[in-house]
């Protein structure tokens, strides 16, 4: 090998290696989001019939026989290339398409953890359900970026008098 193949060869590494490992992120990232939303689509099945509402009022003809405060609540990081598309879109500005998958899982798993809480303590319903999310820092401690989100679903779980 010549020393000109030999300098070939590390300006490739230099640029291809980084440049493998964001196309393996990009996969295994796309792959586990994949199936994470495909097993919150079977878990909103099985729970479809399960009342959960923003009301703040209970509907005049339930009867309630006991209620308390629910939570659900799950953190969700994105992946290493969606991190590297949405700081460039934070340098020209604009909607940041890859946190929206990013919240919309949070949201989707918040709410289902709190209403297996309420089906695990055999409550019939949630009402006066609320949402609130927080942004969690990259490790670097400078507060620049997401490392990811937090969602918090809560509300009121009701049990109802069947008389």
């Amino acid at each position: 090998m010549t020393p000109a193949d030999l300098e070939q060869w590390n300006v490739a590494m230099r640029l291809g290696l980084p440049l493998a490992v964001i196309a393996l992120a990009y996969v295994i990232g796309s792959w586990l989001e994949r199936r994470h939303f495909r097993r919150i689509r079977e878990r909103e099945e099985a729970f479809r019939t399960f009342p959960v509402t923003t009301f703040e009022a209970l509907p005049e003809n339930w009867r309630v026989g006991g209620s308390e405060l629910v939570a659900g609540s799950v953190v969700v990081s994105l992946d290493y290339f969606k991190r590297i598309v949405a700081g460039l879109r934070g340098l020209v500005g604009g909607r940041i398409r890859t946190y929206e998958p990013l919240l919309d899982r949070a949201r989707r798993e918040a709410l289902l953890r709190m209403i297996e809480v309420a089906r695990n303590r055999q409550y019939d319903a949630v009402i006066n359900v609320r949402l609130e999310t927080s942004r969690l820092a990259n490790a670097k401690g400078n507060g620049e970026g997401t490392a990811g989100v937090e969602m918090l679903a809560f509300g009121t779980a009701v049990k109802l008098d069947r008389r």
